[in-house]
């Protein structure tokens, strides 16, 4: 029997066995590029570099996504669950420290079984981080208990109103919530090996957006009062106009240097000094990577 998807909290009820969800794919996997990621946090990339899989399409829509070119283009290569596993495998025998998956909710299924099919085998040897935008369900993420340990989740908005303006999910900040709570639940707080490589838990990302530091305020806050200082927190400055953020004159520039410096005054002041605070310089293209299908 055909089942309707509802991997992600748009329940688009897609046949996606046959046909694209509102993520823009169907459900078999479709990737953009497979490499030894150096540019994520210390913790993961360490001195090799991440295992990190770029999967195609997204149930967000973000208006200046720096990666549109597979999140909203859907540029990338299907394939099978068994390619899948061989990529893992060949990231990991090139020395990575762990398996990025990247935005991976709207592949879940295909995903667990590839990494189910790899750790019966004992070929998964490297920690599994799940790489997400944070608009996941509950229920969902739930199904990933076990194959994960290392949740990296995006905390985008704490306002229906810029999560729908900015991502067209206005229910983005509660989900984000129960998520992330969720993440906790399976994973706790951050476990590193004696060469500081995260071996399981919690990180959660903040990318400071111009003129909405009440917002990004207002996210640390709830971190701060759900969640222990222990959980790593990291905050992000390395915001760059693209796609059609163009079109939203109030975001289209990169945050100032006051915005910056009371975003971080604030983490500071709130005690949440575990994680990482990256310099205001950092918003640069050479960051993003190139995605030419590398390794699929």
């Amino acid at each position: 029997m055909n089942q309707l998807c509802s991997q992600c909290p748009r329940n688009c009820n897609m046949e996606r066995k046959t046909a694209a969800g509102y993520c823009g794919v169907p459900e078999q996997p479709k990737v953009a590029r497979a490499f030894l990621h150096m540019w994520e946090e210390p913790c993961i990339s360490g001195i090799r570099g991440s295992g990190t899989i770029f999967f195609s399409g997204c149930n967000l829509k973000c208006v200046y996504c720096q990666n549109y070119r597979i999140s909203q283009d859907n540029y990338g290569k299907v394939v099978t669950v068994e390619r899948l596993q061989e990529i893992i495998k060949e990231l990991i025998n090139t020395g990575a420290h762990n398996i990025n998956l990247v935005n991976p909710s709207h592949y879940t299924s295909p995903i667990k079984q590839a990494l189910t099919s790899l750790k019966e085998a004992n070929d998964l040897t490297v920690p599994v981080v799940y790489n997400s935008n944070g608009y996941e369900t509950v229920e969902t993420l739930q199904t990933m208990e076990g194959l994960v340990d290392v949740y990296l989740p995006d905390m985008k908005y704490s306002t229906d109103a810029s999560s729908f303006k900015y991502s067209r999910a206005k229910d983005y900040p509660e989900v984000c919530k129960k998520a992330i709570l969720e993440m906790f639940r399976q994973v706790e707080s951050p476990i590193l090996n004696t060469n500081g490589i995260i071996r399981k838990g919690l990180i959660i990302r903040h990318l400071i957006l111009p003129g909405h530091t009440k917002e990004s305020i207002s996210i640390l806050d709830w971190i701060k009062e759900n969640l222990p200082k222990s959980v790593y927190v990291s905050l992000m400055s390395q915001y760059t106009p693209f796609y059609a953020a163009e079109k939203f004159p109030e975001i289209n520039r990169p945050i100032t240097r006051r915005e910056y410096e009371r975003v971080v005054d604030h983490l500071y002041k709130l005690g949440l000094e575990e994680g990482y605070v990256q310099e205001r310089q950092s918003s640069d293209t050479q960051y993003i990577p190139d995605f030419n299908l590398e390794g699929v």
